[in-house]
């Protein structure tokens, strides 16, 4: 199946664009779809977090994604 994934922050800048689209096997978790990014960004591995949202909503990690989802990635944020 095909996935579009947002990008925000410094996930966008590791990717080099705002919306990456993978390919990605039926019944991919949330959880094996970072372990896929991971490995084709290294940079990516080394935030101290790194969220995905699915149908704008936090995914736990055995979330099992669809082609039709809206899915982001949501790296660490900082404030004061």
């Amino acid at each position: 199946m095909n996935l579009k994934i947002a990008l925000f922050g410094i996930a966008r800048e590791i990717v080099g664009q705002p919306v990456l689209e993978v390919s990605a096997p039926e019944g991919q978790s949330a959880q094996g779809l970072l372990h896929d990014l991971h490995a084709r960004y290294p940079e990516l591995a080394r935030l101290t977090s790194l969220a995905v949202a699915v149908n704008n909503e936090y995914a736990a990690d055995d979330t099992l994604l669809q082609e039709r989802d809206e899915i982001a990635l949501i790296p660490p944020v900082s404030g004061g």
